[in-house]
């Protein structure tokens, strides 16, 4: 019974030993081998591996995904002009080079991020300087995040971390100047729509001029066409009366006579007093007289 209980204990011990040399490296890590405290491999390789059982050899498991520090709130920074903005960043970063990095930070991540947000702040510090609100807004806003990011990856190299990127969220004035910066901005707004009313009541003005003297121009050729056309067809029309009165002298006069009558008894209320024997009652007395170029029958 002894020697079953030796050999059963004997055969748990080998297997805890057995056990404890094995360790299994996934593709989301990276495992640093130490042997009596110092490095004896770095393995990246998924799969299983063998160690010597501790204390002779240990492991730690280094996250190799790519892993994001996001400020927690916003840095403030003073730029060319001498004026305060607020910053939010993230950058993105994963572990390349296990053994430098455990050097550099003994394998602790909240080390290595705060390491990184201060190369990262101190970068930032250096380019925003050099710029003004607007580059660093809008203008060169690229530009600063490309030299941030060079700067940022040089850094990193040395303490085994690659940066994948580095990008400015969000940049904004600190509130104790947010209103004069907008009341600025209203005012330039104003100003500028202010020279485009006044740009485009002139345009309006010197269209409607335009407009107007070719208005008149097209009357005074109109009216000159229907002057012409006019003082053309009176001329015709007297023409062809001449051609056909000359034809009979005592029938244009009857015909004068009786355009007369109907100018001066054009209205009932009408009333002409002249003497009954006057020229003017000439063919009231005879209608026919004269009307053929002979005297009527009596």
């Amino acid at each position: 019974m002894n020697k079953f209980i030796s050999s059963l204990l004997a055969l748990v011990i080998a297997g805890i030993v057995a056990y404890s040399t094995i360790f299994v490296v996934d593709q989301r890590s990276h495992a640093i081998v130490f042997a009596l405290g110092e490095v004896k491999a770095v393995i990246s390789e998924p799969g299983l591996h063998f160690k010597l059982p501790p204390p002779f050899q240990n492991v730690m498991f280094l996250d190799k995904r790519i892993l994001t520090i996001e400020s927690p709130e916003a840095d403030r920074f003073i730029t060319a002009e001498k004026k305060n903005i607020l910053v939010d960043t993230y950058v993105k970063w994963h572990i390349t080079e296990p053994k430098l990095y455990f050097v550099s930070f003994g394998g602790e991540e909240s080390r290595a991020r705060d390491r990184l947000s201060q190369i990262v702040k101190a970068a930032l510090n250096e380019e925003i300087t050099k710029r003004s609100v607007r580059d660093v807004i809008s203008g060169e806003r690229d530009k600063v995040m490309q030299a941030i990011r060079k700067k940022v990856t040089d850094e990193a190299k040395q303490i085994g971390v690659e940066i994948v990127d580095v990008r400015l969220q969000r940049v904004d004035y600190v509130e104790q100047i947010n209103n004069s910066v907008y009341e600025r901005m209203k005012a330039e707004r104003s100003r500028v729509a202010n020279e485009l009313r006044s740009t485009g009541f002139a345009d309006s003005e010197k269209i409607r001029a335009d407009a107007d003297r070719q208005r008149i121009v097209i009357l005074a050729e109109a009216y000159k066409e229907a002057q012409t056309v006019s003082g053309a067809g009176d001329a015709e029309a007297a023409k062809i009366y001449s051609q056909a009165f000359g034809q009979n002298a005592e029938f244009y006069k009857f015909y004068r006579s009786l355009e007369a009558y109907r100018a001066s008894f054009k209205n009932k209320s009408d009333v002409l007093v002249v003497d009954q024997n006057s020229e003017f009652f000439k063919y009231f007395k005879a209608p026919g007289v004269g009307t053929s170029g002979a005297a009527p029958k009596k």
